[in-house]
């Protein structure tokens, strides 16, 4: 797929990285008014409840955020199924954030001013989400994201259901670290996300006798690697850390095949390459390389195998699961579970209600931490196979409490 970022959006993301001032300015610049925006209120009053759903169904993030749409979908049809919740039918209202930061942000307010509803799932890049987090604080209404993300966040009304640092990043390279492969080369796409966890990982490696060779970044949608990819080749790092997202994996992947460059010569290792992902790129570009995620569609457990029936029932038998789709598939079912315990959809009630929520979920047991509303998740590394699918290869051996902020790590301290 393609799709156009512009340079407004752009812009809006990365300034999110060090400018909490910019953040609200570009909450704010919704188009909505705001002014009566703090006031708005969930409708409950019906036999239905709204529920948003917000992402990119077009634009260069849709080849990863449409599935996560699927399986957001997916999960609140289970629910009204087995009843709703305290009596009420969800209605799932989607709304398309066009890979465009601030069009996230309009959409997250109209999400909650004009569809009023009890709560919004979405998101996938941290520009998307930095530019929603003080629509979500202004008006009290929450947010479930369901990507693994930098971390060195908190936000009072988000529950992060995918991975932070310490639950990917960090396992990531302890996990090379062991494998020998100390001399990294960064490459990433050119907005928060990657530079801040790049940011991490060079503190990470300076304290852990690790070298970064190289850092190079690309436009959100690039498509010409070949400068970069030749300068991978020629450093002599022994592991690339890949931070790129959307539909540049393909070309970079595509190009770095292309310079003779494999797994074995070199193996990259990916934070936003899923089963979704390996499909579109293609596994002959693929296999063999590294990813570092906290669920794959190989997990052995029932609940897994439950999961991916009902998935490819829904969408279709060749439809692969993934990381985000089982994360944002177990927000709803999170969320359902603090409605429930709290009786009741308000918002300080739910998050009053969050702390040691558990699930089932495909994944494993998770439980929702209080504190910091991250989950305990279990890191785990794979490997990309002839099938197009993804093979553990590592595990944590159970689940991780979150450390948004690196609090438990020493060489984490200046962070």
């Amino acid at each position: 797929m393609s799709g156009l970022i512009t340079r407004r959006g752009l812009l809006a993301g990365i300034s999110a990285l060090g400018a909490g001032a910019a953040l609200s300015a570009c909450g704010a610049k919704t188009g909505s008014d705001t002014s009566k925006a703090a006031g708005a209120k969930a409708d409950t009053s019906g036999d239905t409840v709204g529920v948003g759903l917000l992402n990119s169904l077009s634009g260069t993030m849709a080849i990863s955020e449409v599935t996560v749409h699927n399986a957001l979908l997916l999960a609140v049809k289970e629910i009204n199924a087995a009843g709703g919740v305290l009596g009420k039918q969800l209605k799932p209202v989607s709304q398309d954030g066009a890979s465009d930061w601030p069009t996230f942000a309009e959409k997250a307010q109209a999400l909650i001013t004009d569809s009023k509803v009890v709560a919004t799932f979405g998101c996938w890049t941290s520009a998307s989400r930095k530019a929603v987090k003080p629509v979500f604080e202004r008006n009290k209404s929450l947010l479930f994201y369901p990507v693994q993300y930098e971390g060195l966040e908190q936000s009072p009304y988000i529950f992060y259901s995918g991975a932070t640092t310490n639950q990917q990043i960090v396992p990531a390279l302890d996990y090379l670290k062991k494998q020998g492969l100390t001399k990294l080369y960064l490459v990433g796409s050119d907005y928060v996300f990657p530079r801040t966890a790049n940011k991490i990982i060079k503190t990470y490696a300076k304290a852990n006798g690790m070298e970064v060779l190289g850092e190079d970044y690309a436009p959100l949608g690039s498509t010409e690697f070949a400068t970069i990819v030749n300068k991978v080749r020629s450093a002599g790092a022994d592991a690339v850390f890949n931070t790129l997202n959307g539909d540049s994996n393909v070309a970079f992947f595509k190009e770095y095949k292309s310079a003779g460059l494999t797994a074995k010569k070199l193996p990259v290792l990916s934070v936003s390459i899923a089963e979704e992902e390996v499909k579109s790129i293609g596994t002959q570009y693929l296999e063999g390389q590294l990813t570092a995620w906290n669920y794959y569609q190989t997990t052995p457990g029932a609940a897994n195998e439950k999961f991916v029936a009902a998935y490819q029932a829904a969408y279709g038998k060749d439809k692969p699961t993934s990381d985000p789709m089982e994360a944002a598939y177990i927000s709803v079912h999170l969320w359902k579970a603090m409605v429930e315990k709290a009786g009741s959809f308000d918002v300080e009630k739910v998050k009053a209600a969050s702390d040691g929520i558990t699930f089932d979920a495909p994944e494993g047991k998770v439980t929702v931490d209080g504190a910091t509303q991250h989950v305990h998740k279990t890191a785990r590394i794979g490997k990309v196979t002839a099938n197009g699918l993804i093979e553990e290869v590592w595990n944590s051996g159970g689940p991780i409490k979150p450390d948004p902020y690196l609090k438990g790590y020493d060489w984490a301290a200046d962070l």
